[in-house]
């Protein structure tokens, strides 16, 4: 079964990883439910063996292009982020360290896992993955756009999927950059 989740989340997390285009040294956020991958209702069921997988799939992908990883947490945690110091080397960081059931299981797994991990409020992603409707939107940066991906599930989760755009400004006479999109 652990196999099997750490598969998809791999999957998942390439297929955006080149729908986006991303680029070495972008930070990719991923909120996750331990508890939805599993077919439970979110924030019932916090599991840190599936955690684990999930983590394992999609640190594999995103370490592959030198992308940073941030893990949200839940609510609990008002949906701090854990990052790697490296990605966040000016911004503010928060004292506060995850648990399973306060911060989440996938969030905890990245505070355990990752070499120099801080928390921060907030963060401004340039992709992401949302497994098991937790909302990862306020981590993006704008302009988001929904990505739909052949890889739409983690175990029993539904994924969605953003990557963001830059902003169009200057009106309908402006010429835009088409590659940026």
């Amino acid at each position: 079964m652990y196999e099997e989740i750490t598969k998809e989340a791999y999957a998942a997390c390439k297929e955006l990883c080149e729908k986006a285009k991303l680029q070495k040294g972008q930070i990719f956020v991923v909120g996750c439910s331990s508890s939805e991958v599993c077919g439970d209702k979110i924030g019932s069921n916090s599991n840190l063996d599936v955690a684990k997988a999930v983590f394992e799939g999609i640190y594999s992908a995103l370490n592959e292009k030198g992308i940073y990883l941030a893990a949200q947490c839940c609510e609990h945690l008002n949906r701090a982020i854990i990052v790697e110091r490296d990605a966040v080397p000016f911004q503010d960081i928060v004292n506060v360290v995850p648990q399973p059931k306060a911060g989440g299981s996938f969030a905890t797994t990245a505070y355990n896992t990752f070499k120099n991990p801080v928390a921060v409020e907030e963060i401004r992603a340039d992709a992401g993955i949302d497994i098991g409707d937790t909302f990862i939107g306020m981590h993006l940066k704008k302009v988001a756009v929904p990505v739909r991906l052949e890889n739409n599930h983690i175990g029993e989760a539904h994924i969605s999927a953003a990557r963001v755009r830059p902003k169009f400004i200057g009106g309908e006479r402006a010429h835009y950059d088409q590659t940026l999109l």
